[in-house]
């Protein structure tokens, strides 16, 4: 599972590929008890790097579940 990440005031967006079997409704409780408490929310990725990201700063979360399934062209 993919998540991209945006940060208020940053052009580029954080990309995390997170383990398969990631739970995504958890990982969403965790992140809005995070916004709840503004504290920085940390990601470990597939590869082990941790990354932290202060909720004030969250611009938005895309959570992509890597199913294959990618839109192309117009809607």
């Amino acid at each position: 599972m993919n998540v991209r990440i945006g940060v208020v005031n940053t052009t580029k967006e954080l990309v995390l590929e997170l383990s398969p079997d990631t739970n995504v409704e958890s990982l969403r409780s965790d992140i809005e008890a995070a916004i709840v408490e503004e504290s920085v929310f940390w990601l470990t990725d597939v590869r082990g790097r941790i990354v932290g990201i202060p909720t004030a700063r969250l611009a938005y979360i895309d959570f992509d579940p890597g199913d294959g399934a990618k839109t192309f062209g117009f809607s």
